[in-house]
């Protein structure tokens, strides 16, 4: 079980990673420091917002940006550390 426990634990902090990288490069792209017609920019974007889209659209309809502010990465972190520790508890 202690494996299992290792294996989600790594999954989830993959994925919250992929999440913050997500979140840097819409920042870069916002300041112009990224250009997104360079072919490899414009990939790693594209696979960044299909991996973190599905689980952000559902928060982004539920709060709105506040003054332009995307709240929805931050609550799905927390809660993905939540649920991550719920899990790998329960298993160790």
């Amino acid at each position: 079980m202690n494996a299992l426990a290792s294996l989600i634990d790594t999954v989830f902090t993959i994925y919250i990673i992929l999440l913050l990288a997500s979140v840097i490069s819409s920042w870069l792209v916002q300041f112009n420091v990224l250009n997104t017609q360079n072919q490899f920019i414009y990939s790693l974007l594209g696979f960044l917002y299909r991996i973190t889209e599905p689980a952000l659209r559902p928060l982004r309809r539920l709060i709105p940006p506040l003054g332009g502010i995307d709240l929805s990465p931050m609550i799905l972190i927390i809660a993905l550390y939540f649920i991550r520790d719920l899990i790998v508890d329960n298993l160790r």
